[in-house]
């Protein structure tokens, strides 16, 4: 089994609310990531492939179909964008970085040109990535 990798950045502004809770229980739990007027990361998604390697291509899957499905799928959708109201995958969503990869993963899973998509790392900030594997 091979793991193949490509990496896409992208900035958007979120906030971290739970229309569920109050204004105050939503300030303690979330902080200045509560802020009404939303904050903003500039995001590091890198998409995991595995697979086999295709005897006639020597390829597991093409880099150059997969940059294709990340940008149409997921970064023409998310960069410069509020992850609360402009993102259709996301809507009703708390876009904590967990749900926003859980988000990205199901719209690749089915799109992916070659081998099955295995994990989403999802970078907020350089000190704080996620890591979902469908499961």
């Amino acid at each position: 089994m091979i793991y193949v990798s490509r990496r896409e950045v992208f900035s958007a502004s979120h906030r971290l609310h739970n229309t569920e809770l109050s204004d105050e229980e939503n300030q303690r739990i979330f902080g200045k990531c509560n802020n009404p007027n939303g904050h903003g990361h500039n995001y590091i998604l890198e998409v995991v492939v595995a697979g086999e390697i295709d005897p006639k291509t020597g390829y597991v899957v093409d880099l150059k179909l997969l940059k294709t499905v990340i940008i149409e799928n997921v970064v023409k959708k998310v960069d410069h964008k509020h992850l609360n109201y402009d993102v259709d995958f996301l809507k009703g969503i708390n876009p904590t970085t967990e749900n926003v990869a859980i988000g990205i993963w199901n719209q690749l899973v089915d799109k992916i040109p070659g081998g099955k998509l295995y994990s989403i790392k999802l970078h907020e900030t350089e000190n704080n990535f996620i890591e979902y594997r469908g499961e």
